[in-house]
């Protein structure tokens, strides 16, 4: 596996509206629909599970259904960990150009909780809310089953 490349959100949606990189948000998809960076799509890493959040069963499948081995990807979460982890999932998987983004939706805490790094919505980046048809997680997975 290659060194994976991390970048703040700032430099995130400078890829995405220079460079043509995708942004995808591996939070569940309730946290999807409360706020994602604009024209993001939902792929969650995690699923809401009735003892909380539990590995989604489905990401890989989904992910090779949506996107080339060689596509342009940005992975988000809340606040980073979620999508390092999912970054490292695609690119054990054969990935090729993933790029994480530190900070996430919200922002990266210190140990004691405190805000660390601002994440995309704290940078008053282009936001959207609510599950767009075409980019939530159902229409993906719908289309990776059919």
């Amino acid at each position: 596996m290659t060194d994976l490349k991390r970048v703040g959100p700032a430099d995130a949606h400078a890829l995405v509206t220079g460079e043509g990189y995708v942004y995808v948000d591996v939070r569940s998809e309730v946290e999807f629909a409360g706020g994602h960076p604009a024209d993001a799509l939902n792929v969650p890493f995690l699923l809401m599970g009735d003892s909380g959040l539990v590995p989604n069963a489905d990401f890989l499948e989904v992910m090779d259904g949506a996107f080339a081995k060689d596509a342009k990807l940005i992975l988000g979460c809340k606040g980073g960990n979620r999508s390092l982890r999912a970054a490292k999932a695609l690119s054990a998987a054969g990935f090729t150009d993933i790029v994480d983004q530190l900070a996430g939706w919200d922002g990266a805490r210190d140990e004691f909780g405190q805000m660390s790094d601002p994440g995309w919505s704290r940078l008053a980046l282009p936001t959207e809310h609510g599950a767009p048809a075409d980019r939530s997680y159902a229409a993906l997975r719908k289309k990776t089953k059919t």
